[in-house]
């Protein structure tokens, strides 16, 4: 995926950054691990784990750590990891790189929340969630730095409803930014979560953004915090609604079949996951979108008018959720 070239006007405008704007992103995104558990932990009912971790020197020269929140056989939730990382470094992995050339050979540093969530009930969806800063320094040269993020849904059994409300959400988060944001974001999230060696999409999609500075840095970071503190009025409402509906045998194992494209996306396509196992990362964080049961099955189809087939024919579309 390209970024659009910036004007000389944004750019001017994009660059530059407060003094402690590390520290700033730094301590939202601490305090936002933190509402998000507690939030989560009030609806499952069994706290997370807690797992903090440092990196010392490696290749590279990459330093840093994080606190990964897991919760795992939970009373709702059978997987699911809220994870914050800082790491710093002195040469960027190819996957960093690749789309901006002047950042190659830059002292840099990555930081954001990311959070995957497994329920076991197979009617409620799937969610995956993170929002990050990026800053790129030299001596001499001004940051190149941006915020990137999103949220998006993953239903197994897809409701009208659920994907209605989720997209309505994300696309309240981002109104008082730009009319123009959600519907690009939104585009850029069904192209994003697309596998093409399926030729499907992952789930009903929410909204992507990368390398996004448009707005300078007040604004921009503003507009992170707006998303982020959509993500549980977007989810939260579909879990309660769904979490104490029946399910049987039928329904787990074709819960567990979906769950393969999931892991399929994650290993081949996703950005995060690349850059994290590219640039020697802790696998365990890296890998703890993972979900904890799935099954693969050879050129399997389900029952033409079941319940499952109409995710596919139904749901994994791309759709305006808001017409």
């Amino acid at each position: 995926m390209t970024t659009p070239p910036e004007t000389p006007a944004a750019a001017a405008k994009a660059r530059p950054t407060p003094d402690n704007a590390t520290a700033l992103v730094r301590a939202y995104l601490v305090d936002l691990q933190h509402q998000i558990v507690t939030a989560l932990e009030g609806v499952d009912g069994k706290p997370f784990g807690t797992d903090p971790w440092e990196r010392p020197d490696a290749a590279g020269g990459i330093t840093g750590g994080g606190t990964s929140r897991i919760i795992e056989e939970g009373n709702l939730f059978e997987r699911g990891g809220v994870g914050f990382s800082h790491v710093t470094g002195n040469d960027l992995p190819p996957s960093a790189a690749a789309n901006r050339p002047e950042i190659a050979g830059r002292a840099w540093e990555a930081m954001g929340v990311s959070l995957v969530m497994h329920p076991r009930n197979p009617y409620v969806p799937t969610v995956h969630f993170n929002v990050r800063f990026f800053n790129a320094t030299a001596p001499g040269e001004e940051p190149v730095w941006w915020f990137g993020g999103g949220m998006d849904l993953t239903p197994y059994y897809g409701f009208d409803e659920d994907a209605r409300h989720f997209h309505a959400t994300c696309a309240s988060a981002l109104a008082p930014f730009g009319a123009d944001l959600h519907p690009r974001f939104k585009r850029w999230c069904d192209d994003y979560f697309y596998l093409k060696h399926r030729q499907e999409a992952r789930g009903v999609g929410g909204i992507f953004y990368d390398d996004f500075h448009a707005l300078g840095f007040a604004d921009s970071f503003a507009m992170m915090q707006s998303v982020g503190a959509g993500f549980l009025d977007a989810y939260l409402p579909i879990v309660l609604r769904r979490k104490d509906m029946a399910f049987g045998e039928l329904q787990r194992d074709f819960q567990a079949y979906r769950r393969g494209r999931y892991v399929e996306f994650n290993l081949v396509y996703d950005r995060g996951t690349l850059f994290g196992l590219q640039s020697g990362g802790r696998t365990e964080s890296i890998l703890m979108s993972m979900p904890p049961v799935v099954k693969w099955r050879y050129d399997w189809h389900p029952a033409p008018g079941s319940a499952e087939s109409k995710l596919t024919s139904d749901f994994l579309v791309a759709r305006d959720w808001l017409a």
